[in-house]
């Protein structure tokens, strides 16, 4: 079975965040006070930091027989099936659940990701990756 599969953040949120953080823009370029100014220029760039953290990061996980491969801000790394560990953490607090899923490699390595990260929740991610670990 020669499968891939990749997970990263929704498109309509990071197209979403884009959008807001233009008209973020354009209320910056209107705001006539210094104070309008600065609140409104740092929420352009938390808008886009978060915006762009969502593009560059896509895909956030990609899977295939071979193992797994995660992108970050540094760049993509590999890591063969034999060197990782998944594992799905539920969490209930403030009467709400929340999963995350845990990939521990080898090296070191403890990368989280949450429905936001991969676009899925974290329990179907984790069943399609036992799926391609075979």
């Amino acid at each position: 079975m020669n499968t891939v599969r990749e997970w990263s953040a929704p498109l309509g949120l990071v197209t979403c965040g884009w959008a807001l953080a233009a008209c973020s823009a354009v209320w910056w370029w209107l705001a006539e006070t210094p104070s309008d100014r600065l609140f409104v220029g740092l929420l352009v760039v938390v808008l886009a930091v978060a915006a762009g953290s969502g593009s560059l990061l896509r895909p956030r996980l990609r899977a295939d027989p071979s193992g797994i491969a995660l992108r970050g801000f540094t760049g993509t790394r590999h890591h063969p099936w034999a060197q990782v560990r998944v594992e799905v953490r539920s969490r209930q607090r403030f009467g709400l659940s929340t999963s995350t899923l845990e990939l521990d490699t080898e090296s070191g390595e403890l990368v989280v990701l949450g429905k936001l990260d991969l676009g899925e929740d974290p329990q179907d991610v984790a069943d399609a990756l036992d799926v391609l670990r075979g």
